[in-house]
């Protein structure tokens, strides 16, 4: 998919606006990959948290469709705006990103938002990932976060499409085998969860049901 500068299409601002945002010395897409605003002793997560969900309610359909357009950081960005709010009309297209696996960080965004979701379509989505990806023991994409939103919606709509994938000696413990040779930390299906779970419940704390 071809990257497009939003300025090309009429929406330079948005990157300022919505991506390089300033909380605490750190630009808001770095605050989102990172996770700061998860820990209890960042004095700027009440500021950063209102003005995330007021931006997520607030940017239209074409200024996300921009960001999406361009680089991780605005790509990271407008996932993370797109799960808050729960635009579902976006599924597809973050579907598309995520198999794509163009750019690096932003996948973690797109399955966020895929859990936010929380519907049997989504979990469609993150198992064909799981498909593509976890044989593929060469790459440390975003397989982690994938399993993790999948496992959160397993729990949500009662099903158990991750089962498959982590059963003793199966495709998960393969690709965990494979990353580890590669450098990579290993990874457990509970810790997957876990993250996932912290980032959702985030999200749901502050926003509308």
């Amino acid at each position: 998919m071809p990257s497009q500068h939003p300025a090309e299409i009429g929406c330079g601002h948005v990157v300022e606006s919505y991506v390089t945002r300033m909380y605490g010395g750190l630009p808001r897409y770095l605050v989102l990959n990172g996770g700061r605003f998860l820990g209890p002793r960042w004095w700027h997560t009440t500021r950063f948290t209102r003005h995330l969900i007021a931006d997520a309610a607030a940017i239209t359909y074409e200024e996300l469709e921009a960001l999406l357009g361009y680089e991780w950081r605005s790509r990271l960005t407008a996932a993370w705006l797109i799960g808050v709010d729960r635009r579902e009309r976006f599924r597809t297209r973050l579907g598309d990103l995520l198999l794509a696996g163009e750019v690096c960080y932003s996948g973690s965004a797109y399955c966020f938002a895929l859990a936010r979701f929380g519907t049997h379509a989504d979990a469609e989505i993150l198992t064909a990932y799981l498909d593509h990806y976890l044989p593929r023991t060469d790459l440390h994409y975003d397989q982690p976060a994938a399993l993790g939103a999948l496992l959160r919606l397993d729990a949500h709509l009662g099903t158990r499409h991750a089962d498959r994938f982590t059963e003793p000696d199966g495709l998960w413990d393969e690709w965990v085998k494979g990353v580890r040779r590669l450098g990579h930390p290993a990874y457990t299906p509970a810790e997957q969860r876990r993250w996932t779970d912290l980032h959702c419940d985030f999200a749901h704390g502050w926003t509308r049901p």
